[in-house]
């Protein structure tokens, strides 16, 4: 049996067809609070309008940006986007299950630290270990 891909009782072929009432009605009120406020934010309502522009033109364009707060819509499933973590940009696939998230959220911008042993001169106890 093959296993569908939902997002919130929404089937994969029929998300993209969502309007944005019956999205917003299914999303967190995080996500329906910032895509209300869409007037307040010039730059996240400019960056919306672009998607939609080179979603039409050219749809395997990877579409570069350090706007990590914007939430995912149904519209974007299957573009590509390049997320900035701070350092260079990170490629994203839109799937459904990241629908109503944020671009940020896939997209690490801190790495893991790994610190190596005491140095000489670290504590008291380290004068006895030896320098080879």
């Amino acid at each position: 049996m093959v296993r569908k891909d939902t997002w919130k009782g929404v089937e994969e072929e029929n998300i993209t067809s969502l309007n944005p009432e019956e999205f917003l009605k299914k999303t967190t009120s995080r996500s329906r609070r910032t895509l209300k406020r869409l007037k307040h934010n010039p730059r996240l309502k400019h960056f919306i309008e672009d998607v939609t522009r080179i979603r039409k033109t050219n749809p395997k364009k990877m579409i570069k940006t350090q706007i990590r707060d914007a939430v995912i819509l149904p519209d974007w499933v299957g573009l590509s986007f390049g997320v900035h973590n701070g350092k260079e940009y990170k490629r994203i696939d839109i799937t459904t299950m990241m629908v109503g998230r944020r671009l940020g959220e896939f997209v690490h911008c801190t790495g893991r630290v790994l610190h190596s042993g005491p140095g000489v001169g670290a504590t008291r106890g380290s004068k006895f270990v030896p320098l080879k």
